[in-house]
């Protein structure tokens, strides 16, 4: 970024579009979170900008796909080559993992898949220009990864997480509303998936609505729908989402940011159970059952005066709390193996391992960003790997951030618990594993010896024994 640029000035992006309609669209979002938008219509008059004035202000370029066709990738890596430091975030309406990979690899920060929301746009902006974190490796991406609906892929064995999941896997099988609070990026959507899946309404109408991507004077209409003229702009009838899923479920991610009349709208929508669409003298009767996320505890937001308590009462029959990753480190091995085995049959990448000190980092963090952010972080990690392993050296910034390895091996040992690789990926002789098991052991318990040993499964006697053969000071 420009640094002479004054902070009360509009921050300047660059749009490569050729679609008019599309340019002021995107222009007008910018315009509302204090960015000035220049608008490229092709790669040569993109690439003959950067060197004027105003080109050399630039925050940020947004690229259109369909522009440069084929050779997105030539472009992006040409703007590179001119502007390192510039962040390019690559527009399409293809889902392909493959492209991404292409994209991030050429130079991308990230890869946003039309039609986007104007929060997750603006999002992908300021995540790239933020000068209080590091860029690039840290910035949440766009999911890269289609999510699995299946408890199976909740990794963690954290007692909070666990009697969070067990409290989801049996209410699903109900048909009561459940409201999931957790921080942004704890995994609350996927669990809503996840819940709908394994209940009686699987095979009913679902539909997903972001409350955060709607602006708010559409919240209403999206949720209940409206007649012809109820406002300006609504030409047509629209069935709204609570109509459309009648039998099945809704899941209402980000509820906590509902405005004040949509939630009084929606509460009586769930006590009487009928919906009534905007500018309609009738409403419909309908069986709908949500489930919501927030990122906020509702009773907080009550006591704020920003959440209706009736509605909150509604919505949270049943309440899961998940907790952040900060609160169950110890789960980050297993997520980290786990996020690799699925990256890892992404089309362009390949099946990486993960050396000890690279999980000692990682376990290090606070992860502001939770499960969504370490995901991200694994995946822009494997983009770049050009070995088999992800090693400390794979996450630089982090390592910057967090300071020197040998500091960190002591205070988190905890957290990651026994070292089972090499940094060169192979696993460890297991006579070095089997020692640092049992000195973990010792020091868990203690020194208690007969406690040692019936945790670990052997006798006293076999305990000593391994103690002399492997070297081990029962003092450890």
């Amino acid at each position: 970024m420009n640094n002479a640029m004054s902070e009360t000035e509009p921050r300047l992006v660059m749009l490569i579009d050729d679609e008019p309609a599309q340019s002021r669209l995107i222009s007008a979002i910018a315009a509302r979170e204090g960015w000035r938008t220049i608008v490229a219509s092709d790669a040569e008059t993109a690439i003959a900008m950067l060197g004027t004035r105003e080109g050399m202000q630039l925050s940020a370029i947004l690229l259109d796909q369909w522009v440069p066709g084929d050779d997105a990738c030539a472009l992006i890596e040409e703007l590179k080559s001119r502007r390192p430091a510039l962040p390019i975030l690559m527009l399409t309406t293809s889902a392909s993992p493959l492209l991404a990979v292409e994209a991030m690899r050429s130079g991308a920060s990230d890869y946003l898949v039309k039609p986007i929301s104007p929060d997750r746009l603006m999002e992908a902006l300021r995540a790239v220009t933020t000068r209080e974190t590091p860029q690039n490796e840290l910035a949440p991406l766009t999911e890269k990864m289609s999510a699995t609906l299946d408890f199976d892929a909740m990794i963690g064995t954290a007692p909070k997480f666990r009697t969070a999941l067990a409290q989801a896997a049996k209410t699903a099988r109900g048909h009561g509303h459940v409201l999931i609070e957790g921080e942004s990026g704890t995994g609350k959507e996927m669990l809503m998936r996840a819940m709908h899946a394994a209940s009686p309404r699987s095979k009913a109408p679902i539909r997903v609505i972001n409350i955060g991507s709607i602006p708010a004077n559409s919240v209403e209409s999206v949720l209940f729908g409206h007649e012809p003229d109820a406002f300006p702009g609504a030409f047509d009838r629209q069935v709204g989402a609570m109509q459309h899923c009648d039998g099945g479920t809704l899941l209402l991610d980000e509820v906590d940011r509902l405005p004040a009349q949509a939630q009084a709208s929606l509460a009586e929508a769930i006590e009487t159970g009928i919906v009534r669409p905007v500018g309609a003298s009738h409403g419909f009767r309908v069986d709908v059952r949500l489930l919501s996320g927030s990122n906020y505890a509702l009773e907080r937001l009550i006591q704020t005066k920003h959440f209706d308590p009736k509605l909150a009462s509604l919505l949270g029959a049943t309440k899961i709390e998940l907790p952040p990753l900060r609160d169950r480190t110890g789960d980050i091995p297993a997520l980290t193996r786990h996020f690799l085995n699925r990256i890892g049959e992404q089309p362009g990448l390949k099946h990486l391992s993960v050396s000890d000190s690279a999980l000692t980092l990682l376990a290090a963090f606070d992860w502001p960003g939770n499960v969504r952010q370490l995901q991200s972080v694994l995946f822009r990690a494997a983009v770049y790997c050009e070995g088999q392993t992800l090693t400390a050296d794979s996450f630089p910034q982090l390592s910057e951030m967090l300071g020197e390895l040998e500091e960190l091996t002591s205070s988190n040992h905890d957290g990651v618990g026994i070292m089972l690789y090499t940094d060169d990926g192979n696993l460890r002789p297991l006579e070095e594993i089997e020692a640092d098991v049992i000195r973990l052991a010792i020091g868990h318990y203690r020194g208690r010896m007969t406690e040692v040993a019936r945790r670990l499964g052997i006798g006293r006697s076999t305990l000593y024994r391994k103690l002399s053969d492997l070297g081990i000071d029962n003092a450890a």
